[in-house]
């Protein structure tokens, strides 16, 4: 197919009422729809859509690719879960933004790479995707260094991606757990192909998870010191169905924010370190495959030295076979002699028995002169033992 595009949405927080239906239905007729999912995808013309719409209005996630190397992937959250100003400290316009849309922050996050090999299977990739929203949610924020992660390696890959003082810009605050991205990060990181040497180097000085907090008598006792205001504000919340973070909400005022650390490091510092270890790895597996080769060599050349051995344990019997193979007078057999002789050229140098087996190719030549395909099957072998005329006749 010359062009192809997905578009696919999710609805978490609450479905799509009559009214939204119908409006993104109006937008394609042949999508894949229900109050929580829109699936559809072209192999000519485009969306009538604007995904970013669609996300303002409508959806929590959005995710799109094409043929051509182009992926996309938004996501919204209540403003109370994951602040604008949280989210800006890692935007590295246009690859990663963010922007607030009512009481909600939007997140878009883009990778672009005309030459990246196509991936089929990134259809229904939103699913492994979409909990990446929740633990931006929890206050998780290791998904947004990703992004910008991302989004500064393609710098390596595209000189004119951004200006050259962009080298000098300082890495976001570095949050905990880079060394252990948990399913839904490693599927983001995956998706923005971010380069894993470019993510160990940033992950080296990240530091390790705390452990989560039991939340059993401890929650109880925080949950009772609550102020009768808020107790109220969450129940109703509650009851009325009308939010489903309640719960995170809770728990990360339990815990406490996640403060991430400064590294200090820049952009170059990290693309340097980056292609310094990618220099190192790649260093290492040509040494690695010299050696498996050399390995390999050596392997053969001790079975063709077996080989040998055998073969000089019975050499008359050899060229009994070489005879019979002849005699059958079929392109196969003539095959099978030549590598024969080939085995038996070898085995005479190795012994310095040269003349004894150019004597016994001058035999075969003069013997079976008339057999042309037999000749001409010695000469691309170039085994020797031409006679006079048939040199002269060459």
């Amino acid at each position: 197919m010359s062009e192809y595009q997905y578009y696919e949405f999710v609805a978490v927080d609450r479905p799509l009422d009559d009214a939204e239906f119908a409006a993104v239905r109006a937008l394609s007729t042949r999508a894949r729809m229900s109050r929580t999912h829109f699936v559809n995808d072209y192999q000519w013309g485009d969306f009538k859509g604007s995904p970013r719409t669609l996300v303002e209005r409508y959806y929590d996630a959005h995710l799109y690719f094409a043929n051509w190397g182009s992926r996309h992937l938004m996501l919204k959250l209540p403003a109370a879960l994951l602040d604008l100003k949280t989210a800006a400290r890692y935007e590295v316009a246009p690859l990663a933004e963010a922007w607030k849309y009512k009481g909600s922050t939007v997140l878009s996050f883009t990778s672009d790479d005309e030459y990246a090999e196509w991936d089929d299977d990134l259809e229904g990739a939103l699913s492994g995707l979409i909990g990446v929203r929740a633990e931006l949610a929890a206050g998780d924020l290791r998904p947004l260094y990703l992004a910008w992660l991302a989004g500064i390696g393609t710098w390596e890959r595209d000189e004119d991606t951004f200006d050259d003082e962009f080298d000098g810009v300082p890495e976001p605050a570095l949050p905990a757990g880079l060394s252990a991205l948990t399913g839904p990060q490693q599927a983001l990181a995956d998706f923005l192909r971010l380069d894993g040497d470019l993510l160990a180097v940033a992950a080296e000085v990240s530091p390790a998870c705390s452990d989560e907090p039991t939340i059993g008598a401890e929650l109880r006792d925080r949950i009772a010191a609550l102020p009768d205001t808020d107790k109220d504000d969450y129940l109703l919340r509650v009851a009325e169905g009308s939010d489903v973070h309640v719960r995170t909400e809770l728990l990360r005022r339990y815990r406490g924010p996640a403060e991430p650390a400064a590294a200090g490091r820049t952009v170059a510092q990290l693309l340097n370190a980056a292609a310094e270890r990618r220099q190192r790895h790649e260093e290492a597996d040509r040494r690695e495959c010299a050696a498996a080769e050399q390995r390999r060599a050596e392997k053969a050349a001790q079975e063709r030295e077996r080989c040998l051995t055998a073969l000089a344990a019975d050499v008359d019997s050899v060229w009994l076979r070489v005879d019979a193979l002849i005699a059958a007078k079929k392109p196969r057999e003539y095959d099978q002699a030549v590598e024969l002789l080939q085995d038996l050229r070898e085995l005479a140098q190795r012994e310095g028995t040269t003349d004894d087996f150019t004597g016994g190719i001058t035999r075969i030549r003069d013997e079976h002169a008339r057999k042309p395909a037999l000749i001409a099957r010695l000469d691309r072998a170039d085994l020797g033992g031409r006679t006079q005329g048939t040199d002269l006749a060459g």
